[in-house]
């Protein structure tokens, strides 16, 4: 995808890149990259140059700059974002086991290896489609939840004959099912994408990465009842949207009741984590919808 010049150079003035001596052209590529991941290849030029202006320039720059290793914008990262990271890490574990791992993120975000003579930084996922504290916060809990999910993995399965042992089920699968699972899928995929990144961290944080309401209250800056109130609201919102794509499909209200019923039984491989990761972490099958986790 190619972007106007002009805009670009317009852009460019806005994020105030030249501050962090950013290449025009570097900046560039960043702001196509978003735009491809976001929009496609058929973007129309309108819908580009409105989302392009909505985004949070001056963080993409500064994200481009450390990407780069320009010290002073490393400087000015590590002088604004390190207490805000401490914070989120102290939200997540009071007892500050997760701070070890907000201090490893900088030497993914620094990019130690290189690849075809460019530094591989963590930064290259940042799209600026949230503010950089906002994706910063995604990774963190993401790489929070993955330490205790690998934690869990280890530990023994309860006997066979205890009261934890796993039961498994009988149930008959049902002919319809895949089918429902697959227009589920695809309308939920549909329905997360156009949420805000608010929105997709604040589902991420409760639903995917397994935080109380408090926890995710505190990663986003607001109290439990807000995040209560905003996720049933998001949930509303979802579930109307799957509606009507599923109604867009042809199905009738009985057939859009049984789809909803019957992955609601058991979801299998609807994981929303893949869908809500797009702030946070690496393109590709781990985290597309959705989210970023794209920043």
């Amino acid at each position: 995808m190619r972007i106007d010049a002009n805009l670009v150079d317009r852009l460019y003035r806005q994020a105030k890149a030249g501050r962090w001596r950013v290449p025009e052209d570097r900046f560039a590529r960043a702001l196509e990259a978003s735009a491809q991941r976001a929009l496609g290849d058929d973007g129309a030029a309108r819908d580009v140059e409105r989302y392009l202006t909505a985004l949070h320039l001056e963080d993409l720059a500064l994200a481009c700059a450390c990407a780069q290793g320009d010290e002073q914008a490393w400087e000015h990262f590590v002088l604004v974002q390190r207490p805000l990271l401490y914070r989120a890490a102290d939200a997540l574990d009071p007892g500050g086991g997760a701070r070890d791992l907000a201090d490893s993120l900088y030497a993914d975000l620094f990019g130690i290896g290189e690849h075809a003579g460019e530094r591989q930084s963590l930064f290259r996922y940042f799209h600026g489609r949230s503010s950089l504290t906002t994706w910063l916060r995604a990774v963190l809990a993401q790489r929070h939840v993955d330490r205790l999910r690998t934690h869990r993995r280890l530990d023994a399965l309860p006997e066979e004959d205890s009261a934890g042992a796993l039961r498994s089920t009988a149930a008959a699968v049902e002919p319809e099912r895949n089918r429902y699972v697959q227009l589920i899928r695809r309308a939920l995929t549909e329905a997360v994408a156009r949420l805000d990144a608010r929105e997709r961290l604040r589902l991420a944080c409760y639903y995917a990465q397994e935080l109380t309401l408090a926890q995710t209250g505190r990663m986003l800056g607001e109290s439990e009842a807000t995040s209560s109130r905003q996720l049933a609201r998001t949930r509303s919102t979802l579930r109307t949207a799957i509606e009507h794509q599923l109604k867009a499909e042809g199905l009738s209200r009985t057939e859009i009741g049984e789809c909803f019923a019957s992955v609601s039984e058991d979801a299998g491989p609807l994981d929303l984590r893949l869908l809500l990761e797009d702030e946070g972490a690496p393109d590709g099958p781990r985290k597309k919808t959705a989210v970023d986790r794209s920043g």
